[in-house]
């Protein structure tokens, strides 16, 4: 039997890629002048949940069943999105693997997805309670439970209202625009001093944030750059001094984006989405509907109710001018994606592309979470949820006085969200480039000039590409 006879962190950094390395990220260029830089051809999609599983399982979506970050649940006709159990997952996990092969294997997954119910040793994610009066308090969740009332008189409060949203990679005066992979990697440290697991799985989210705002190319992102680069330099350190292997992974590259396309629009105007009025609102009617895309950044699943508009769909994918590529069938299975929840058509965005979920046409009859942080209940994944509406005047006055309903026990909606897509300059989900795809950098073993995302779950198993 295989004995695994050296420890490893896994240090993710969300959208590195070799044309992020360089003068203002010093301490992961040396690192990577080192160790040698190895493209990752990535997920497909490119997304967080997707690329995370492949890399944990060793699988592609079409045996794991991760096929985007959320998609539409048949039985229930909902779109389901970011959801943490980890049954949802398919197939061995590495930490099962490993432990099969050393049972004194122990393995620690810091806010990597599917974190809840899973059989690593240690872990912790954020995790909201939402109390019967309406409220949202925010907090994360531990296994053991023990861990999250320790590590928050260790560190303090995880800074749960940057983890996502307006205030997400910006300096304010209640913390650093870097506070949350600030407080991820202090965890790190704290899970390796009290239990120094086998393998630690530490997720660092800072550059995802401007990336998107922003794009790649803006000088904005240099600061970023150079606050990752500080807070991995110090966990290499560390570890290293612990003599912990240091694997430094990323799952996506983010690219220039300047095309925001509304499928959903689109498909309404041919008659395929059912919508009903609530409140005067308008939301979708998916088990109505004969067709409707759930958006993912530059992937779109477009689930059809009505297989008689099957062909008429695809069709009209086909020439609408920002996408590149539809999957059928046959495509879904070279693609790795051929899963039940996937959907029946995949629209994938040209390089300068991404899909918005909207799907009203007059703003005035959006839903009330369109203009708020929402992700659960949105249709598809909204990036328009890390900028403050421009429209609305003295934001921060009108942030300020819903707080203080907040605290004062009332209900109320932090509407601060604009409806305007334009305003994204960044996103990921194809394979594009290998400059802009995601990279792995580890000592000791021989860089190659890619492998498959897939793949890199054996490499951390063995450290043999």
């Amino acid at each position: 039997m295989l004995i695994r006879r050296h420890r490893t962190a896994v240090i993710h950094v969300v959208g590195l890629t070799r044309s992020l390395i360089g003068e203002h990220t010093p301490h992961i260029a040396q690192f990577a002048k080192a160790a040698g830089v190895t493209t990752v051809v990535p997920a497909f999609p490119a997304v967080t949940c997707t690329a995370q599983s492949n890399y944990l399982t060793g699988k592609t979506p079409s045996e794991h069943g991760i096929v985007a970050n959320g998609w539409y649940n048949r039985e229930l006709a909902e779109v389901q999105f970011w959801k943490q159990s980890n049954h949802l997952v398919g197939g061995k996990k590495i930490w099962d693997v490993m432990r099969e092969r050393d049972p004194k294997f122990t393995c620690a997954k810091l806010f990597w997805w599917y974190n809840m119910y899973s059989t690593a040793d240690y872990s912790i994610t954020p995790r909201p309670m939402y109390p019967a009066d309406g409220r949202k308090c925010f907090d994360i969740y531990s296994w053991p439970y023990s861990i999250r009332d320790d590590i928050k008189r260790a560190l303090g409060e995880f800074p749960f209202p940057t983890f996502w949203g307006p205030a997400a990679g910006v300096d304010t005066p209640q913390g650093r625009a870097d506070a949350v992979s600030k407080w991820i990697a202090e965890s790190a440290k704290w899970i390796e001093n009290k239990y120094s697991p086998t393998l630690s799985l530490v997720y660092l989210p800072h550059l995802d944030y401007n990336l998107q705002r922003f794009g790649p190319n803006d000088p904005r992102i240099t600061k970023d750059l150079n606050q990752i680069d500080a807070i991995v330099g110090d966990l290499i350190a560390f570890f290293e001094k612990r003599d912990v292997k240091v694997v430094l992974l990323s799952e996506y590259g983010i690219v220039e984006v300047d095309t925001p396309i509304h499928l959903n629009r689109l498909f309404r105007e041919q008659g395929w989405l059912t919508i009903k009025n609530e409140l005067g609102l308008e939301l979708i009617d998916f088990g109505a509907s004969k067709a409707f895309a759930v958006a993912d950044h530059q992937v779109a699943h477009i689930y059809i109710n009505d297989p008689s508009v099957r062909n008429k769909v695809r069709s009209f994918l086909e020439k609408q001018d920002g996408i590149d590529s539809v999957l059928d069938d046959k495509e879904k299975i070279t693609a790795g994606i051929a899963h039940s929840r996937a959907g029946d058509l995949i629209a994938v965005a040209k390089e300068r592309a991404w899909f918005t979920y909207y799907y009203w046409q007059d703003d005035s009859r959006a839903p009330d979470f369109a203009r708020c942080i929402d992700i659960h209940r949105k249709p598809g994944y909204d990036p328009v949820e890390l900028f403050l509406d421009p429209k609305i005047p003295a934001i921060k006055l009108k942030i300020l006085w819903r707080l203080m309903q907040k605290r004062l026990g009332f209900r109320m909606l932090m509407d601060v969200i604009p409806l305007d897509a334009s305003l994204v300059k960044g996103s990921h989900g194809r394979n594009n480039r290998a400059v802009d795809n995601p990279v792995l950098i580890a000592r000791g073993v021989p860089a190659t000039e890619s492998i498959s995302s897939a793949a890199v779950c054996h490499l951390i198993q063995t450290g043999d590409r």
